[in-house]
């Protein structure tokens, strides 16, 4: 088991590389990004969450996407290869609802990648029933 003194920060600007270190090893970066997009990222949600490290390095993350108001999306979250099984994930999870309902959001959704719905429902996620997840797929011409 790997280091268990990580801190849990709410942040609105972290080092760009570390950030991507962490969608690469969810598989959700994609080499053509640029990486100047990371720090609107950041500062453009509702609320970012970074795992540290002793050393002051970002070991996992994640996000919620918000109008501020009722509704937020729980998005990007993802624990460095080598600190996962340590609940670290937990951690960032129950970070990111509880700051959120602290800040007045009554409602908290998230799209599950295959295979890990059972880590949400623990947390007292659940799948809702007569609703399908849907993306908008555009082409470049």
């Amino acid at each position: 088991m790997k280091d268990t003194n990580i801190e849990i920060s709410i942040i609105k600007d972290w080092n760009i590389e570390e950030i991507i270190d962490l969608y690469r090893e969810g598989g959700w970066w994609k080499e053509e990004w640029d990486p100047d997009e990371i720090k609107p990222l950041i500062s453009g949600s509702f609320l970012f969450a970074v795992a540290i490290n002793k050393k002051n390095r970002a070991v996992g993350m994640g996000r919620v996407i918000s109008d501020g108001s009722s509704d937020g999306y729980v998005q990007d979250l993802v624990v460095r290869s080598d600190y996962r099984g340590t609940g670290l994930g937990r951690r960032i999870l129950k970070t990111l609802v509880a700051e959120s309902r602290k800040r007045g959001l009554s409602w908290i959704g998230l799209i599950a990648e295959p295979g890990t719905s059972k880590f949400y429902e623990k947390e007292g996620f659940s799948i809702m029933d007569d609703h399908i997840p849907m993306v908008l797929r555009y082409y470049d011409d």
